[in-house]
């Protein structure tokens, strides 16, 4: 009998052993060809942050720490009108030499509490008519010789003119003063640079300690805040991260070449650093910016009026801000908010009896305390062994047991070196104070804060809140006062006033509806003083600061006094 298999049989055997190595081949160059796709085509690298990304669409709402709605509502209470345009040339860029104002059917006399109302017609370099809106405009009425002065809001009617409604508060004469501070042009550049991650403002990070030699050494390395997950900047060896745990805060600093992270001990300013091109730059020529424009320069009569204007509502939290807040006559501020005073150095001194007050912020919430200090009858600064201009600082007076604190909000700040340790966020601090009928609260935290995106700042402000809420949750009866930021002698890319402008839109937004706070308006205070704007008010000014702040701490001692 024949052995071998059967023809067919052999043949199925052939033909499964092919199909076989056709699979195992199949497979191995689909292996191969995976590979080489992984090889030619690897994942791409996280990208770098751009130097001048014009964008924080990265920032989320859970990032600041806040609600979709409420955000809505911010940007809103921050719309501002722009260019329809992209900036081509200076010469279309709007003219203070050009612009001008006129008072509508100016009559020959008025009375006290009347309004005037003011257009103002925004022109560029070639005398053409503007057609959109977004100038920065500030107007105000003034009587140099009586020292008097009120604030006027410039109502945007985004097609090149602006309208101003200015009460007539004094007996006497008055005039109109308007002043271009920023061209729409501007604006629109301020606002591209704000919502930049470039950073304008550096910080410096002081490491001590000991060397491989055991010796001590210092290295001297720049810091920034780090917002949203890559942070405002990446250099060398990055970086060494700092959480606050309350806040969730990121502080970064450049890794030291020697010293570990945990050896951060000092900060202090660092450079400025100029996001502008030279195009950019031809907007903030000194001839182009916060310069007066030419208008009606006739002189208002005002006469007496035997209604009288002004308020008897006591001072206390949950009265709205009108505009004007108030104005100056004879160098004293009359609020429309409510009835204030003019305290003596006595009175202050028994207004503040009992009373602890703590203040935050920066070296305008300072100049309070520096007043306080050379005011109050009786005292007297501790030696704290601190920086006497970076604190922190206080000062007791014994007999009507008077404690003011004062010390310096977080990083970011541009003050002096000083220990970092002496640096703690205002949302911390407000969580340590227990509160109650004798505590005064009162801070500001703007004019550091201009450097940075206004997301940003709504994540500080959101934080402080929480405190804040929690603070007058437990202890209702403490006093918590919120000191608007004011206008300041720099009108620059770093530090204009729109910046500060908008941030006191966005904590007015965001405290609106918290119980309890009081929102201090200086702004208006500061915008229409006769003194040069100076991000250090005036010492003229900040004695009416303090009268207006103590006529909250103090109603019901002003009731008892005679008027």
């Amino acid at each position: 009998m024949d052995s071998n298999p059967p023809v067919p049989r052999l043949r199925k055997y052939v033909l499964l052993l092919q199909c076989f190595v056709w699979i195992t081949f199949c497979l191995i160059v689909w292996r191969l060809n995976c590979l080489q796709i992984r090889i030619i085509h690897p994942p791409p690298n996280p990208k770098p942050v751009p130097r001048n990304n014009t964008t924080s669409s990265t920032i989320s709402v859970f990032d600041m720490g806040i609600s979709v709605e409420e955000w809505e509502r911010i940007q809103k209470s921050l719309d501002w009108p722009s260019p329809d345009q992209e900036i081509t040339q200076l010469i279309l860029s709007t003219s203070p030499a050009h612009s001008t104002f006129s008072i509508v059917r100016l009559k020959k006399s008025y009375k006290v509490g009347e309004n005037i109302s003011v257009i103002i017609t925004a022109r560029d370099h070639n005398n053409h008519l503007k057609t959109h809106g977004g100038d920065f405009f500030k107007a105000k009425l003034f009587n140099s010789g009586l020292k008097a002065n009120v604030y006027g809001e410039v109502v945007d009617h985004r097609n090149g003119t602006y309208s101003v409604e200015l009460l007539l508060p004094w007996e006497g004469q008055a005039q109109v003063f308007v002043r271009l501070e920023h061209s729409s042009e501007v604006v629109q550049i301020l606002k591209k640079h704000r919502d930049s991650s470039f950073p304008r403002s550096h910080y410096i990070g002081h490491f001590e300690g000991l060397g491989p030699d055991e010796k001590r050494i210092r290295e001297a390395v720049q810091c920034n805040i780090k917002w949203g997950a890559e942070g405002s900047w990446r250099r060398g060896n990055c970086c060494c991260e700092y959480k606050d745990i309350k806040t969730a805060m990121v502080w970064q600093c450049e890794r030291p070449k020697i010293l570990p992270c945990d050896k951060l001990v000092y900060h202090s300013k660092g450079s400025l650093e100029n996001p502008l091109n030279l195009f950019e730059k031809q907007f903030f020529a000194k001839p182009l910016t916060n310069v007066p424009i030419t208008g009606d320069k006739q002189i208002i009569n005002v006469l007496p009026n035997t209604a009288g204007i002004g308020t008897m509502e006591r001072c206390r939290s949950g009265l709205t801000t009108p505009i004007p807040a108030g104005f100056y006559f004879k160098d004293v501020w009359k609020s429309f908010v409510c009835n204030t005073q003019q305290f003596s150095s006595a009175q202050m001194g028994n207004c503040l009896k009992e009373k602890i007050v703590y203040m935050m912020g920066d070296s305008t919430t300072r100049q309070w305390f520096e007043f306080f200090e050379k005011t109050v009858p009786g005292l007297r600064r501790m030696n704290l062994h601190t920086p006497r201009m970076a604190g922190p600082l206080m000062a007791v007076e014994l007999k009507n047991n008077i404690i003011i604190h004062w010390r310096p909000h977080g990083v970011p700040l541009r003050f002096t070196i000083m220990p970092m340790t002496d640096l703690p966020f205002i949302a911390n601090e407000i969580d340590k104070i227990a509160g109650g009928p004798h505590v005064v609260v009162v801070f500001t935290i703007v004019a550091h804060l201009v450097f940075h995106p206004v997301t940003f700042f709504v994540h500080k402000v959101a934080k402080i809140r929480q405190s804040v809420v929690a603070l007058l949750s437990r202890a209702p009866e403490t006093t918590v006062v919120i000191k608007s930021g004011n206008t300041a002698g720099l009108k620059d890319i770093f530090q204009s006033d729109w910046y500060a402008l908008q941030l006191n839109t966005v904590i007015q937004e965001m405290f609106r509806d918290i119980n309890g706070v009081i929102y201090f308006d200086v702004w208006q205070m500061t915008s229409c003083h006769y003194s040069t704007e100076n991000v250090h008010p005036a010492p003229v000014v900040i004695a009416n600061e303090i009268n207006m702040f103590l006529s909250y701490v103090c109603p019901a001692y002003i009731q008892t006094q005679p008027q």
